[in-house]
């Protein structure tokens, strides 16, 4: 039997990513500007595909804001 199914709903991306424990990878992956990474990471906690790439865009096109 799998485990079950996070509910994200009402979570920010941050939020889930804290709750799912990726939180860490995502800004390992931002601070390396691997944007596929990014996407794969927001993908796991939901996030569907073209949401995740835009905010990976805005991550990337604004890392200082930021904070990577």
């Amino acid at each position: 039997m799998s485990p079950p199914e996070t509910d994200y709903s009402g979570m920010t991306a941050n939020e889930r990513m804290y709750a799912a424990g990726l939180l860490d990878q995502f800004d390992n992956a931002a601070k390396s500007r691997n944007r596929d990474a990014m996407i794969r990471i927001l993908m796991q906690v939901n996030i569907p595909a073209a949401d995740a790439a835009s905010i990976a865009n805005k991550i990337l096109a604004a890392a200082n804001q930021y904070g990577y």
